[in-house]
């Protein structure tokens, strides 16, 4: 399992697609395998799930995510957890422990929140 989190100042995003980097935690048999940040290539339409789905990312967590973002996620073959604040440490801490909290989307810009859960976190851009 290989998952990024949007990031900023070592602290969750609160857009995936407008953060400064991705930490890309590599995860096997419940332990960090290899931990590593990646520049954001650039906020384009389906840019950022291709670049990180080429990395070989399965799932990403971020503060909030447009619908348009998740339907390119969909494509990708990828997950998502959204509504997520914190420290990237504490919240790779949480997803180890199977404690991480999702909440509403922070993606303010559209048509509304969602419940933080997979497939629900709209704003609609």
């Amino acid at each position: 399992m290989k998952l990024a989190i949007s990031t900023d100042n070592n602290m969750v995003a609160q857009h995936f697609g407008r953060c400064m980097q991705y930490t890309i935690v590599e995860i096997e048999n419940s332990e960090i395998k290899e931990k590593k940040i990646l520049d954001n290539p650039g906020h384009a339409p389906g840019a950022i799930p291709k670049f990180l789905r080429e990395h070989g990312c399965d799932l990403i967590i971020a503060g909030g995510m447009g619908r348009r973002a998740q339907d390119f996620f969909v494509q990708f073959e990828m997950d998502w957890i959204i509504g997520v604040q914190g420290k990237v440490d504490d919240v790779i801490e949480a997803y180890l422990n199977d404690t991480l909290e999702a909440g509403e989307s922070s993606c303010e810009h559209g048509e509304g929140k969602g419940d933080g859960t997979h497939g629900h976190g709209n704003c609609g851009h």
